[in-house]
């Protein structure tokens, strides 16, 4: 069981998860989207393709681009489609 941490809420919680680089990438049905707010962040990993960025909302206090997720990946990351790995403080435990 995998389960990602922030402002003393579980954000994401799943039995399966795809682990890359040393980042746990949680699949979409194990986010809790309440905490999820859509940023335009974007950035390029030169194997994995575009990153696309969500903020996380907790009690009101936000984490500005604290969850990454590739819904297009290149042919080498396609086990991380749509799915979502975390880092600026996020405690994820597994």
């Amino acid at each position: 069981m995998a389960k990602a941490i922030w402002n003393g809420a579980v954000i994401a919680e799943s039995d399966s998860f795809e682990l890359v680089e040393g980042n746990v990438y949680f699949p979409p049905a194990g986010l809790r989207r309440d905490y999820f707010k859509p940023s335009p962040t974007t950035t390029v990993c030169p194997w994995k393709g575009t990153a696309h960025y969500h903020t996380l909302v907790v009690d009101g206090v936000e984490n500005r681009d604290a969850a990454w997720y590739y819904p297009e990946p290149k042919e080498a990351a396609a086990a991380i489609r749509d799915h979502v790995a975390f880092w600026r403080g996020v405690e994820v435990q597994r």
